[in-house]
């Protein structure tokens, strides 16, 4: 009683007294969890936002309650120990500011349910907060002419990541293969015959990360060699989007050769090829050897070349709904590699020769010569959606 008079008081008195409201710790990060799931697979894509002081690299724990198991990650280092995960910042996104957000995803495997986790720790410290001693009110009457004060310098605006992975699609950049030769979803074959080739991970070439797919394709019809993954076509379909960055030695042959294979469920199991013919892109359908763009001078010179010595963006459409196609070479459409469904001579006028409704059930990285040419070929951050990924 006393104490609120005393306020009323100097209220009346044209003072002001501050009373301090309860203070409780600032929660070291939120997270945002976005899953999508299928009957015994998820991807999750995560979003972390500092709350505190600036850092310069970053984990991020969590303990499934079910029995999650995580196979493999993108934009960050994630491995998992029981139930305990730990996402590590890689490096270009290690560095985030107050307020600042990093995004990562990953691929797993469940039974029964796939809750999100109940509680998150950043760089070890629970992102819940914690209550502290209440700040108590100061005994001196604030003036009520009000004070001016610098205004707080602007929170820098988030690090950009690289290229990464919508929230729709599995992507994979092969960081949790654990060995030298390619293991977990992805299977090494050798179709035909076995010859030199080789698919190997490499931790000396990365587009981002550390590691990457290395393929040594060997000039020759025995020297097919290919890394395969079942998994990471998911639930796009009949639409897919695949997007791939590949950094290879020599220039595309005369010859065909195959850089990318996909098994059509829909076409007598035979595969989708995409690789290259006459020193340029070409996809070429294996149940007829129909090829798109036609390998005509003019046909040909309607597609690219793919360039040599630096990392290049491939991103192509399949579309089963209508058998259309498009692709992208580094973010331009390449219109040698576009079958809008109707006839264009020169570009897909053999192709649309039958009707064509795809069904893809696995996608093969790796080198499939026909004859001459040879090549040593990096892939890295792989990305398959129902929607375009970009580069």
């Amino acid at each position: 009683m006393y104490a609120v008079a005393g306020a009323a008081a100097l209220v009346a008195a044209g003072l002001a007294v501050a009373v301090a409201p309860p203070a409780s710790a600032a929660a070291a990060c939120t997270v945002e969890w976005t899953a999508n799931q299928w009957s015994n697979g998820f991807t999750a894509e995560v979003q972390v936002t500092n709350g505190g002081a600036a850092v310069t690299s970053w984990t991020l724990g969590w303990t499934f309650a079910g029995d999650q198991r995580v196979t493999n990650g993108w934009n960050a280092t994630v491995t998992q120990t029981g139930n305990a995960v730990t996402a590590a910042s890689v490096g270009w996104n290690g560095s985030l500011a107050t307020g600042a957000s990093a995004r990562f995803g990953f691929q797993g495997t469940y039974s029964g349910t796939n809750a999100k986790p109940a509680e998150f720790s950043f760089n070890g410290v629970s992102c819940s907060g914690s209550p502290t001693t209440p700040t108590p009110a100061p005994t001196t009457p604030a003036p009520t002419t009000p004070v001016p004060t610098t205004p707080p310098p602007s929170t820098p605006p988030p690090t950009t990541p690289s290229p990464g992975c919508v929230p729709t699609a599995i992507c994979d950049g092969f960081e949790n293969q654990a060995g030298t030769v390619p293991a977990g979803n992805w299977t090494v074959a050798t179709p035909d015959c076995s010859g030199a080739g080789a698919a190997v991970i490499d931790r000396t070439v990365a587009r981002s990360g550390s590691v990457s797919l290395r393929i040594d394709g060997a000039a020759g019809y025995c020297n097919h060699v290919f890394a395969g993954n079942t998994q990471i076509l998911g639930t796009a379909g009949p639409v897919w989007y695949v997007r791939y960055w590949v950094r290879h030695t020599t220039a595309l042959p005369a010859s065909h050769i195959t850089t990318v294979a996909m098994r059509d469920a829909a076409d007598g199991n035979k595969d989708l090829r995409f690789g290259g013919q006459n020193g340029a892109l070409q996809f070429n359908r294996a149940s007829d050897d129909a090829t798109l763009p036609e390998q005509s001078p003019a046909g040909v010179a309607q597609s690219k070349p793919l360039p040599t010595g630096s990392w290049n963006c491939v991103e192509f459409k399949v579309d089963g709904s209508n058998g259309t196609m498009e692709t992208w070479l580094n973010n331009t459409s390449v219109p040698g590699l576009l079958n809008d469904g109707v006839a264009t001579h020169d570009i897909d006028g053999q192709w649309l020769n039958r009707t064509w409704r795809p069904a893809l059930t696995d996608l093969r990285l790796g080198w499939e010569s026909y004859g001459e040419g040879s090549d040593t070929l990096w892939y890295d951050d792989v990305a398959v959606g129902s929607q375009r990924n970009g580069c």
